[in-house]
């Protein structure tokens, strides 16, 4: 066996590389034997040819060679007839492609088949005759069947020998397809009564070793004198059809004339190949000689018939001429297209000019007609460029995005360059897969929840949504509350998130009075790897319920002493009687707050302004009145449902002290005497016998209290509303009280907790009632001795003039 190995390597700019080995073997290999080492001569690695699934690739033609990819060499898979694949070509060899992928590379393989001498030379006809005057001459030429060899080269056929040669010898002339011309030429003039039957042997020998050979007859039949041969007009025509034309498509006539007469100069023709199918595809008018078309020409199979035209006489004569028809191509061939090699699915974040296809186009046409170009369709990121002849790869021509397109499909589209055109297509299917390159994005750019106070803790108050474009596990989206402080406290205290529904539950229940608003920031992040975020802003913003009553500020109600409001007889038709203060820490509507009168000793003598909570008297004041009214005051707020607080407003209407301090006494000794009545009466019957006793006692424990409720009002820490006596001697002469007070409120934000502080008003005084005495205590104390509270953060100023 020889070997020649040649390696040569181009470098392509597609990312996969393209070598080429040749090989050279002899045919009839047995089936398994060794053809080359590739690994070896392609500088690859066995393990490369197992990861790259490395395969052969021939198209549409028989697989005669296998690769062993344990070894890294190539082994004879069947058969190899040199002569079934090459026939007369030479040389003959196999072109076949070694694909790997991941990366994709592909090698081209060229095995050259060697021809051995495993083939005879043979005659198509075992018999030869002629039928040859007498009178031909010297040097008489007679065209002889030509052998068959499929061998080539030196084992194919070599030489022709005649024997006898008494009469004729062989004359070989070689043809311009490299075959030759066999004529037996006259060296001898025949004697019909002599011999008038020659019987000769023409041998056949190739070159080969062994040396084979093949035989035929050649039978003489000697005729009478016929001494004018047939002559053709041409030795040698030449003629052009197109391949596929039909059938009866004249070729050529051609022409011999005999100068003799009758019999002897009638001229006949015949087509001599035997060799191959021309007798099939050609037939001759034996009287004309008009050579017409019988079969299919097909320009990719054979694209030249040399046809051998004999003519003869009826004497025996003979001529011959050669015709040459070249047959011209037609585009009659769709370009083929074979998918080498291919990718299912891409990332998307591969690079430009990946290679993601091979594809091999065969057209078997000729020029502009076996020239093929190939396109796809537009508005893709992908193109087709031709790296070697009949060899395509599809790359990537952009950047791919999945979320824009997730797969595509992609039509390749091959035409050649003949008239008309024929082409081809075929569609690939693509599949983009993910990679982890969109961020969650929240529907919104902030979110604002709101939420009533006095919730219960668990309770769902929003939720926040984050999309992402990716997909699978690279879209699925998870969410974190972010650390962060609200007052201090941090704000999982107060919020919670739910990390696969973004729902935000409340911790805790809140309170408006405490906290209004506060915000906090939720992290949206993917399932990818490395994971991506972003986040967003949410406030809380609660929302005030009525949950607290209105708090009257003035008057305020004392539990030992009676404060009381002075009204004179005099006084007119709205005259300012006091003003109801009150306060309610909700806001909005719920502390919205409405004053109305709710029982009254007299109800014709005073009313309620709603909005202000004065007290006014609605009609002039008489003689008649009692001088002891009693007005239970409602103050409700706007809520829903409304809550309320009441206050009592004592008023005396009169226009002395001394008046006012004798109704009020019995009023107190009254209210004692009803309050300590079923005591006293248990008392007095149970024991008797201490009565004196138990007087001391009674005495004692009322000076005792009288002396302990001043202290409280000097020094008590419980805000005193102080009451203003009217003036006997008004400067302007209206009234004891003058009808403008100015009221100025400072409260917190918790005023439930804060105390009342109310300003200095010149010449104050406070009337307070004590029911536990015999008598009514008048003071007369300036305010500020009275209601020094420096640190009460509510104040509650009431001037008047």
């Amino acid at each position: 066996m020889r070997r020649q190995v040649q390696l040569f390597i181009l470098i392509l700019y597609f990312s996969s590389v393209i070598g080429q080995v040749s090989y050279s073997i002899p045919e009839e290999k047995p089936t398994g034997s060794f053809v080359g080492d590739v690994a070896q001569d392609l500088g690859l690695d066995v393990k490369r040819l197992k990861s790259g699934k490395a395969r052969i690739y021939t198209g549409d033609s028989a697989e005669y060679i296998e690769l062993n990819k344990e070894r890294g060499v190539l082994l004879v898979k069947d058969r190899i007839d040199r002569e079934v694949i090459c026939a007369q070509t030479s040389p003959c060899a196999l072109h076949f492609q070694v694909i790997l992928e991941n990366p994709m590379e592909f090698y081209s393989i060229t095995v050259e088949v060697t021809d051995i001498n495993d083939n005879a030379p043979i005659f198509k006809r075992g018999e030869i005759k002629f039928r040859i005057s007498e009178s031909a001459v010297t040097g008489a030429v007679f065209l002889l069947q030509q052998a068959i060899d499929l061998d080539v080269g030196v084992n194919g056929l070599q030489s022709y020998f005649l024997k006898p040669t008494d009469n004729f010898v062989l004359r070989l002339q070689n043809q311009a397809d490299g075959s030759k011309m066999v004529e037996m030429v006259l060296q001898k003039p025949l004697d019909r009564e002599n011999h008038d039957h020659l019987s000769l042997v023409l041998t056949a020998v190739d070159g080969g070793e062994p040396q084979l050979s093949g035989t035929v007859q050649i039978n003489i039949n000697v005729l009478d004198i016929n001494d004018n041969a047939p002559v053709f007009t041409q030795k040698n025509y030449k003629s052009t059809i197109r391949e596929n034309s039909p059938s009866g498509t004249q070729v050529m006539i051609v022409s011999a004339s005999d100068s003799d007469e009758g019999p002897n100069g009638k001229v006949s023709y015949a087509i001599l190949n035997l060799l191959d199918n021309v007798s099939e595809l050609f037939e001759i008018n034996r009287e004309t000689g008009e050579v017409t078309l019988t079969g299919n020409t097909d320009f990719e199979k054979k694209r030249q018939y040399q046809i051998h035209v004999q003519a003869s006489d009826e004497g025996g004569l003979t001529d011959s001429c050669k015709i040459i028809v070249e047959i011209t191509d037609t585009n009659d061939n769709t370009p083929v297209i074979n998918v080498m090699s291919k990718s299912s699915a891409i990332k998307e974040d591969i690079q430009s000019g990946t290679v993601v296809t091979m594809i091999n186009i065969q057209d078997p046409d000729a020029g502009k007609n076996g020239k093929v170009q190939c396109y796809i369709n537009e508005n893709i990121p992908f193109a087709i460029s031709s790296t070697s002849n009949n060899f395509f790869s599809l790359t990537t021509d952009n950047e791919l995005d999945r979320e824009r397109a997730s797969d595509y499909n992609i039509t390749v589209t091959c035409s050649d360059e003949g008239v008309p055109s024929l082409s081809s297509s075929v569609t690939l299917t693509l599949q983009i897969s993910d990679v982890n390159d969109n961020a969650p994005v929240f529907e919104r750019s902030s979110y604002e929840a709101y939420i009533v106070e006095n919730n219960t803790p668990g309770l769902s108050i929003f939720t926040v949504k984050a999309r992402d474009a990716d997909w699978n596990q690279n879209a699925r989206v998870s969410y974190i509350l972010e650390d962060s402080s609200v007052n201090g406290v941090p704000v999982s205290s107060y919020v919670s998130v739910s990390p696969d529904s973004g729902v935000i539950h409340a911790v805790r229940s809140f309170d408006y009075e405490q906290i209004k608003d506060f915000h906090f920031r939720v992290k949206a992040q993917d399932g990818g790897s490395p994971p991506l975020s972003s986040n967003v802003t949410v406030k809380i913003l609660i929302q005030d319920q009525n949950d607290n009553p209105p708090q009257v500020l003035y008057p305020v109600q004392t539990g030992g002493s009676l404060v009381a409001e002075m009204v004179p007889r005099s006084a007119d038709v709205g005259y300012l009687v006091t003003k109801v203060v009150a306060v309610d820490v909700d806001s909005g509507q719920n502390a919205w707050l409405s004053y109305k009168l709710q029982k009254a000793t007299d109800r014709a003598l005073f009313e309620v302004g709603l909005q202000n909570g004065e007290i006014r008297t609605i009609r002039q004041v008489t003689d008649k009145d009692a001088v002891k009214q009693r007005l239970t005051v409602i103050v409700e707020d706007n809520g829903q449902p409304s809550r309320s607080a009441s206050v009592i407003v004592n008023v005396a209407v009169a226009d002395s002290f001394p008046e006012v301090l004798s109704e009020f006494t019995d009023f107190t000794h009254d209210k004692e005497y009803n309050d300590n009545l079923t005591f006293y009466l248990v008392l007095a019957l149970a024991v008797v016998s201490f009565l004196f006793i138990t007087c001391l006692v009674v005495i004692i424990s009322v000076k005792i209290y009288r002396w302990r409720q001043s202290r409280i009002l000097y020094h008590s820490n419980l805000p005193v509303i102080p009451y203003y006596p009217p003036r006997y001697s008004d400067t302007l002469g209206t009234g004891t009280l003058q009808h403008v007070y100015n009221y100025e409120v400072c409260r917190t934000t918790d005023s439930r907790k804060s105390d009342c502080k109310f300003g200095r008003a010149g010449s104050q005084n406070v009337l307070i009632m004590d029911p536990s005495s015999t008598g009514t205590m008048q003071r007369i104390q300036n305010e500020k001795s009275i209601l020094d509270e420096p640190d009460s953060p509510l104040e509650v100023r009431i001037e008047h003039y």
